[in-house]
């Protein structure tokens, strides 16, 4: 690394150290936990084995992880420098006149780089496996659940027409979206940008194929208009087959870099894209999240041992840490419910987190 000294990349080096113990510590928190819980759910099933909800829990567990990362920086970063205290590391550091500063900034532009890499690699991929565990577990409960219909609403458009379409019941097969039970409705925008409804299709079954849904058995019928009936009918579609399931989907199970093409369809659908554009900043600001939580491990640490209260001061940081997890999750539902602006729900957990690491540090640091 160009401009970092031996002294900084040995303490990065223990910073990353001490997040790579957290992380494999509460990755198999994570494991154990979300076994007993599919155990519960799907294991009453006699057919699913142990290797079956052993592949489900793996499936899961990245999106669960990627929640808890912030904590990985946190307690691993307290443990690491923790350890620099303990055997004394910080106090030869600081009786050779070098100050916290010089290796706590790196470590933390360290954490923001990984926080990049966490939101740019991690989050598609824990997307992608969060998809595939929805199907899998639906697969291997739909003889336990029954034929129960799985009731669909999806609204697509443009700046001209808006479709809705109602599926008594869904299902993805090889990649492709099929609904059956199918009611199509059709508006067109009026020069006031007014909905007026033109007609209806209903149908036994759509496919979704590329830029179209294909529909089996129709039955057309204009507004006051006799229906027309149709072995097979093609409709304009704006969505592919995984834009149509993240129609299914929480902002949460949708990749970053899809994130602003889900905003887009949403709305231009004529639907709040809130809880999108929520998410999509509390992604970005995921970088600051995670430096500040390397900022803040840091600050709970540096006490010298001789002077006592370490300990307490430690659990004073893995309090805050929760106190701003809650508070990260009780600013986006203000959010939600129209509280709040977004962008304030995403970014000030952050911000207060960033800046309290940094007061503490000058306090303790520079008096």
């Amino acid at each position: 690394m160009t401009g970092v000294g031996r002294l900084e990349r040995y303490v990065m080096g223990r910073l990353m150290g001490g997040v790579g113990a957290a992380l494999a510590v509460i990755s198999a928190v994570i494991l154990l936990i979300q076994f007993v819980e599919l155990s519960s759910q799907v294991g009453t099933r006699a057919d699913v084995g142990a290797s079956s909800i052993m592949g489900l829990t793996l499936l899961r567990a990245p999106s669960l992880i990627q929640i808890l990362l912030p904590f990985c920086f946190l307690f691993g970063g307290m443990g690491a420098f923790v350890g620099l205290n303990r055997k004394s590391e910080l106090v030869a550091m600081r009786a050779a006149g070098i100050s916290a500063w010089r290796f706590i900034l790196p470590s933390a532009g360290l954490a923001a780089v990984l926080g990049l890499l966490a939101v740019g690699l991690l989050n598609p991929v824990a997307s992608s496996l969060n998809a595939r565990f929805e199907a899998e577990r639906a697969r291997l409960m739909e003889n336990y659940l029954g034929d129960q219909p799985q009731d669909v609403w999806i609204r697509q458009g443009d700046d001209r027409t808006q479709i809705v379409i109602h599926a008594r019941d869904r299902e993805t097969r090889a990649g492709t979206v099929i609904l059956r039970g199918v009611s199509v409705f059709v508006y067109e925008k009026d020069g006031r940008g007014a909905p007026e409804f033109r007609r209806r299709l209903e149908a036994t079954e759509a496919r979704l194929m590329p830029g179209f849904w294909q529909l089996s058995n129709v039955a057309e019928a204009g507004a006051g208009e006799s229906s027309i009936r149709s072995e097979s009918l093609s409709i304009r579609s704006t969505l592919d087959a995984e834009a149509a399931m993240e129609r299914f989907a929480s902002p949460e199970a949708i990749a970053f870099w899809r994130l602003p093409a889900a905003i887009r369809l949403t709305e231009q659908a004529g639907f709040s894209a809130a809880g999108y554009r929520l998410r999509l900043q509390q992604l970005l600001a995921t970088p600051v999240l995670f430096a500040a939580m390397s900022i803040l491990a840091a600050a709970f640490s540096l006490r010298l041992v001789r002077l006592g209260g370490l300990a307490g001061l430690a659990g004073v940081g893995v309090a805050l840490g929760f106190v701003m997890f809650f508070f990260n999750q009780f600013a986006g539902a203000l959010a939600k419910a129209d509280i709040i602006p977004l962008a304030a729900a995403a970014w000030a957990p952050v911000l207060v987190a960033l800046l309290a690491g940094l007061t503490l540090l000058c306090y303790t640091e520079d008096g």
